[in-house]
C-alpha cells in the first residue's frame, strides 16, 4: 500500500461490483438495490452499519467470515442506542451473509458490510425513535495487506474526537465518520497520511477508522474504551492474540507525548487490519520501519483469519 491511498485502497475499483447484494429478505439485483433520492439524506443522517471480512482459507477450499456473530451483534447494539427497529435478528443475517458470499460465487477475499436506514421517504432528518428500517448487505472483493511490508505516517489532528456525552462513538454510524473525514483531510494537506484524534480531555483516542496501540519497553499499550473509541473486534483480536505471544497489553489513558517516545506505533481495525505507524508528527519510529511486535501480531493475525491459528469460534465457513 502506498503512502497516501485511500482507506479503501485494498478494495476493487468503484466499477467492479458483484452481481447481487441482500436487500430486506431476499437477493436483488446489485443494479436494481436503489432508494428515492429523497431518501438518501436520511439514510446517511441515520443508518448504522459493520464492516466485516471474509478471508480465503489457508487450504484453497473455502471462505472463513472473521466474526461474523460479533459484528452483527454489533449492528443491533448500534441500532438499539440510536432507536431504531431491524426487522431482522442476528441468525437471519448471517443465514443471509453466507448466501449473499455463495450468490456472488465468491473465491477470493471479500469485504462485507450489513447496514440499516429508516425505510421511506421520512421529510424531517430527526428520524423518529422506532423507525422501521431496510437492512441491506453489500459486498466486494479487497486485497488484504497482511502479507505485506506497510508502513504509513501519522499526525495529530486538531480536530477532537466525538465523546459519548454528544455522538457516541460505540456507535458505528454513518454520520460518525464525518468526525474523522475532517481529520484525514487535513492530515493528508499537511503532508501526512493518517490522523490520530485526542478526545475531549486531549488524550489520545484513535483514528479516523481504526484503533491506535503503542508498544513501550515491550508492553503494548492503547486507550481504553472510555477514551472515546470504537468498541472494536479487531482491538479485541488484537489484544488475545498479543497475551498468546507473551506481549503484556495496558488497557488505560494514554498522553500524545507518549505517542513520541513509542517503541512502536500501530493501527487496527477490519478495514486497515495491522498497521504499522513509522512517523508521527514527523518524529520517526523505532527505527522507522514497522517493529517486532507489530510484524508477529500481523502474522498470528494472518493464521487465525486463514484458519491455520485456532480460535475456530471466530470462523464462519463458506464452502466453495
Amino acid at each position: 500500500m502506498t503512502a497516501l491511498e485511500p482507506m479503501n485502497a485494498l478494495a476493487a475499483p468503484a466499477t467492479d461490483h458483484p452481481q447481487w447484494i441482500w436487500r430486506n429478505g431476499e437477493l436483488t439485483g446489485w443494479r436494481d438495490a436503489t432508494i428515492h433520492v429523497n431518501a438518501v439524506g436520511h439514510a446517511s443522517v441515520a443508518a448504522v452499519f459493520e464492516g466485516a471480512k471474509a478471508y480465503r482459507a489457508a487450504d484453497g477450499e473455502r471462505l472463513l467470515v472473521f466474526r461474523l456473530d460479533e459484528h452483527l451483534r454489533r449492528l443491533y447494539q448500534s441500532a438499539r442506542i440510536c432507536r431504531l427497529n431491524l426487522p431482522f435478528d442476528v441468525d437471519r443475517l448471517r443465514t443471509a451473509v453466507l448466501e449473499l458470499l455463495r450468490a456472488n460465487e465468491y473465491t477470493e477475499d471479500a469485504y462485507l458490510r450489513p447496514w440499516a436506514f429508516p425505510r421511506g421517504l421520512i421529510r424531517e432528518q430527526m428520524v423518529p425513535a422506532g423507525a422501521d428500517c431496510e437492512v441491506v448487505i453489500d459486498s466486494w472483493r479487497f486485497r488484504s495487506g497482511l502479507s505485506g511490508t506497510r508502513g504509513v505516517t501519522a499526525a495529530v489532528s486538531s480536530w477532537l474526537r466525538i465523546s459519548d456525552a454528544s455522538t457516541p462513538p460505540r456507535v458505528k454510524a454513518f454520520s460518525n465518520y464525518h468526525n474523522g473525514r475532517l481529520a484525514l483531510m487535513e492530515a493528508r494537506e499537511n503532508g501526512h497520511d493518517w490522523p490520530i484524534m485526542l478526545n475531549a480531555r486531549h488524550q489520545v483516542s484513535e483514528g479516523p477508522g481504526a484503533c491506535v496501540a503503542l508498544v513501550r519497553d515491550g508492553q503494548v499499550i492503547t486507550p481504553s474504551i472510555s477514551s472515546g473509541v470504537l468498541e472494536s473486534i479487531t482491538r479485541d483480536t488484537a489484544l488475545t492474540l498479543l497475551g498468546e505471544l507473551g506481549v503484556p497489553v495496558a488497557e488505560r489513558e494514554v498522553d500524545r507525548s507518549e505517542l513520541y517516545l513509542a517503541d512502536e506505533l500501530f493501527f487496527m481495525g477490519t478495514a486497515w487490519e495491522i498497521l504499522p505507524v513509522t512517523k508521527v508528527d514527523g518524529l520517526i519510529v523505532g527505527d522507522g520501519s514497522p517493529g517486532p511486535v507489530a510484524t508477529a501480531l500481523a502474522a498470528r493475525y494472518q493464521e487465525v483469519v486463514r484458519g491455520t491459528g485456532g480460535h475456530p469460534d471466530w470462523l464462519t465457513e463458506v464452502a466453495f
